[in-house]
């Protein structure tokens, strides 16, 4: 197996299991897409910089936090919340 290959196999069960865990949620919200999707990007983008285990999960750790801060909304957009009580 090359190692994109291997890189990606892994970034993405890591993606998986952040879903996984995140709870059985039926739609999951903006920041825990933005979460798994920063974390996919970061760790594929940290071992092409890098080429090292480390670089993978450095990446992947910064990647998932700047998605969940832009998932959040923290780009500036416009915010609409439903709130359901």
């Amino acid at each position: 197996m090359t190692r994109t290959l291997k890189t990606l196999s892994c970034t993405g069960l890591a993606a998986l299991a952040l879903f996984t865990l995140s709870g059985c949620a039926h739609h999951p919200s903006r920041s825990q897409i933005g979460t798994g999707a920063g974390a996919v990007v970061g760790g594929v983008a940290g071992n092409a910089l890098f080429g090292s285990t480390l670089g993978t999960i450095g990446g992947a750790a910064a990647g998932a936090l700047i998605g969940n801060e832009l998932g959040k909304g923290g780009g500036g957009g416009h915010h609409h919340h439903n709130h359901r009580r």
